[in-house]
């Protein structure tokens, strides 16, 4: 009977009412997205996201500590990995702070960058530190001919000297070397060298671009005072030449002229 079994089961009708049997579903196998897929914009946020590692304002002091030129919100933002809108408004913050809290320094937006400044009224403290000859300082002719360069850029060498009516070739030498006038081009008529002033000329003085050098005009004299001076000096003394009757008595050719034809 035991024997039986497995015969009629095996002779079963497959009709039977029973439970289909769902095959196993595999899940989707995604393919490796390479690097080069990926694109621009996403990559540029993950790495915006990735780089950052250290707070944002102690990351901007330390890097404008060690900076030898002023360095623009752009390239601090590439530096510290932050966004630039979010580095210029650390910046902005933290001249706030230092200003209320009255440090020594300022943070100063300078010839297009930001770089620490020391604060005005302690100029005594550092000028005694420097006033040793640590600081060099330029002579009388060097510093006119820097303002004509500055006023008059770009300029050739001839015509600041035309200004000043002496030679300015040693001093404009010791301007490119002090690095405060450069190369700017050359005159398309005379193909003469072009000089201006550079950006260290303006971090010197203080001031972003030439459109706050200060106006001449205070400086110059009045009409007024110009006519009093020449009337000071009165007029210019007449010279006259006294021509000998017999010319061939003048020996020297030069003022005899060459003979009639």
């Amino acid at each position: 009977m035991n024997d039986q079994i497995p015969e009629q089961a095996q002779q079963q009708d497959p009709t039977d009412d029973q439970a289909p049997v769902e095959a196993p579903v595999e899940a989707p196998v995604e393919a490796p997205v390479s690097v080069g897929d990926t694109h621009p914009e996403e990559a540029l946020a993950e790495e915006t996201l990735a780089v950052p590692l250290a707070e944002l304002r102690p990351a901007l002091e330390a890097l404008l500590m060690v900076a030898d030129q002023p360095m623009d919100h752009l390239t601090l933002a590439s530096a510290v990995g932050h966004p630039a809108d979010d580095v210029a408004a650390a910046l902005t913050a933290l001249t706030e702070e230092y200003a209320e809290q009255g440090r020594g320094f300022d943070l100063r937006c300078v010839a297009g960058g930001w770089r620490y400044y020391t604060r005005d009224e302690f100029a005594p403290v550092v000028e005694r530190y420097v006033r040793d000859g640590q600081q060099a300082r330029l002579t009388q002719a060097a510093l006119e001919t820097l303002a004509v360069v500055a006023y008059k850029q770009p300029v050739s060498r001839a015509r600041v000297s035309a200004v000043r009516g002496v030679n300015v070739d040693g001093v404009m030498r010791t301007l490119v070397t002090r690095g405060l006038v450069e190369e700017t081009g050359q005159d398309s008529e005379t193909t003469a060298v072009l000089y201006g002033t550079t950006s260290y000329f303006l971090e010197r003085l203080g001031i972003t671009d030439l459109g706050e050098l200060p106006d001449l005009a205070p400086f110059l004299p009045d009409l007024e005072d110009m006519d009093d001076m020449d009337a000071m000096d009165g007029p210019d003394p007449v010279v006259s030449l006294s021509v000998p009757d017999d010319v061939s008595s003048v020996t020297d050719p030069e003022l005899v002229g060459p003979p009639p034809p």
